[in-house]
């Protein structure tokens, strides 16, 4: 099966995100979107797997095989979580909708060190960026900042919010380079100390629910085989006769 037919025919969630799903969306934003795809459980009994994730079939879209997304999310990948909090949903089918229900079992104590090792790799390369050219990179600073408000208001609330709302005209004036360099290291360096002290008292739980996710993961693995395409048949055959003969 072709990467792009398990886009177009297997995604169960597809989501809009970048800055548009931020809030912070300009006249040339792109539109960035994201997906998930079930792979049929027939392909992963061959010796070539399914992949685990596709880019395209259209500009700016990236998707992630179900299995993938869930261990990505359950590790606290703050670009996975992200995704699973969009504001911008495009299309669920039951099987998004009951992963969107899990959103809040893929949550805990472990985003304080993703998100923060992530934005300390991002703000390092802003530093490097700043004393090779004398000049930031403001888009990305002003990304940074982005994540770093919502991570650390992620620990503070234990719900995890993407959208910027009233933080957007100060985002934005970053953006435009209208506030000093020196003010928005210090403004980093203000929401980093914040996240520490949220995160002693978050109301997170320690882990994430493995288990509840698993149960999910196996269900629509046995839904998939009892639903298998028909050039699957063959393969089916075996399993209902228990083997081959």
């Amino acid at each position: 099966m072709r990467p792009e037919t398990l886009v177009r025919d297997h995604t169960v969630y597809a989501c809009v995100m970048g800055s548009r799903a931020f809030g912070l969306a300009t006249e040339g934003s792109d539109t960035d979107r994201r997906g998930v795809f079930v792979a049929p459980t027939p392909l992963f009994w061959r010796f070539d797997k399914p992949p685990t994730h596709v880019e395209g079939p259209a500009e700016e879209q990236f998707s992630w095989e179900l299995e993938r997304f869930c261990e990505l999310a359950l590790r606290a990948n703050p670009n996975i979580l992200e995704c699973l909090h969009s504001p911008l949903v495009e299309y669920a089918d039951d099987t998004g909708r009951e992963l969107l229900a899990l959103r809040g079992a893929f949550l805990s104590r472990r985003v304080h060190e993703t998100f923060t090792r992530y934005a300390h790799g991002q703000r390092r390369k802003l530093e490097a960026h700043v004393r090779a050219h004398g000049v930031p990179r403001w888009k990305h600073a002003m990304h940074l900042l982005r994540l770093l408000t919502s991570a650390r208001d992620l620990l503070r609330t234990g719900t995890l919010t993407i959208d910027v709302g009233d933080h957007r005209g100060p985002l934005l004036a970053v953006r435009r380079g209208e506030v000093p360099w020196s003010e928005v290291e210090a403004r980093m360096t203000r929401l980093e100390r914040e996240a520490e002290e949220a995160a002693r008292r978050t109301p997170l739980p320690p882990e994430p629910d493995r288990r509840r996710v698993e149960d999910f993961l196996v269900r629509v693995r046995r839904a998939s085989v009892l639903q298998a395409d028909p050039y699957e048949e063959g393969v089916q055959g075996v399993v209902r006769g228990g083997g081959v003969g």
